[in-house]
């Protein structure tokens, strides 16, 4: 069963870079931008991860929190973090219970091969813990301006 605008976020606790913790029920009363990734310094994440980065003070403006999920291991995430200077979370979900709850684990093809893999994909998510908008299959170029723009919506 697939999210849609309207659902209830699915809350979950994660291990996070620098060891600690998120939930999404511990950011009740804030927007949460959940943007799922499939790897760690990658070209595509890491563009994406810079673009969050580079306006995360117009998130925070906003009143929202971005939080990146990956399935890569806390240890991966504390490099990532480190060597492009990410100022916002990243959440560990090597089980992919996470990414499955969301929808975000699906299967892939490549060169004609099939693979499970995680479905490039951002949720927002009111203060409410309503989901309010989702976006699928995300291209990087322009996605966290039309991020942006949702946040300022809401």
């Amino acid at each position: 069963m697939s999210l849609k605008p309207g659902d209830k976020a699915p809350d979950f606790t994660l291990p996070t870079d620098g060891n600690g913790t998120v939930s999404l029920s511990g950011l009740k009363g804030r927007a949460v931008i959940l943007y799922f990734y499939p790897k760690d310094d990658t070209s595509g994440c890491t563009k994406e991860a810079c673009g969050f980065r580079d306006a995360l003070s117009d998130f925070t403006g906003s009143g929202a929190t971005v939080i990146g999920i990956s399935r890569d291991s806390v240890a991966s995430h504390d490099r990532f973090k480190a060597k492009h200077r990410l100022p916002f979370t990243l959440a560990s979900d090597m089980d992919g219970k996470v990414c499955e709850a969301y929808s975000a684990w699906v299967e892939k093809s490549m060169y004609g091969r099939k693979h499970m893999g995680v479905d490039r994909s951002t949720f927002l998510i009111d203060g409410k813990g309503v989901i309010r908008r989702i976006w699928r299959k995300v291209k990087v170029p322009g996605h966290v301006e039309e991020v942006l723009a949702a946040v300022k919506e809401l």
